[in-house]
């Protein structure tokens, strides 16, 4: 079985490479990665081919995370079809993907802290115009959450 996960932010620069990112090293270390598909892509187009912000890539890298291979790319019309959870990164996200689904995809999308209660918001801001603090934050959500996403997943689908 594999599950096919696709991360969404505005620009796929900063909050959804971060997010590919870190649940990649989450299922590497869980030794489940052979289970999963894991790719991120943003709902604007801004900045096609681009590799992510060099900020996210260097607090994810003292992390152990390391974002240099991935490129921004745009969400299409397909990625319902294709992917199993789509995961928005904040209400402006979730809205404009909820709005384009057709109606027998919609159960596919989910703001990903949603997964992680505890940390009590369901979004992941966008440190773009922040200082180097936001790219922290979005670490720690984004660790938090991809922890209690595994934990989901291996609990319904009976993985390990």
């Amino acid at each position: 079985m594999t599950i096919k996960i696709l991360f969404v932010c505005m620009g796929n620069i900063c909050r959804s490479p971060t997010a590919e990112g870190v649940f990649k090293k989450t299922i590497t270390k869980s030794n489940v990665a052979q289970n999963f598909i894991v790719a991120s892509a943003g709902t604007h187009a801004y900045h096609i081919g681009d590799a992510p912000d060099h900020r996210s890539q260097q607090a994810a890298f003292a992390r152990g995370v390391d974002l240099s291979q991935q490129r921004a790319r745009k969400f299409i019309r397909g990625d319902f079809e294709d992917f199993d959870y789509i995961l928005a990164m904040d209400h402006e996200n979730f809205k404009i993907l909820t709005a384009a689904c057709p109606a027998e995809f919609k159960h596919k999308i989910h703001y990903f802290l949603d997964f992680a209660p505890e940390l009590n918001t369901r979004e992941v801001p966008d440190p773009y115009y922040g200082g180097p603090f936001g790219f922290e934050e979005v670490l720690d959500l984004v660790e938090t959450a991809s922890g209690a996403f595994l934990t989901e997943l291996i609990t319904q689908k009976g993985m390990l």
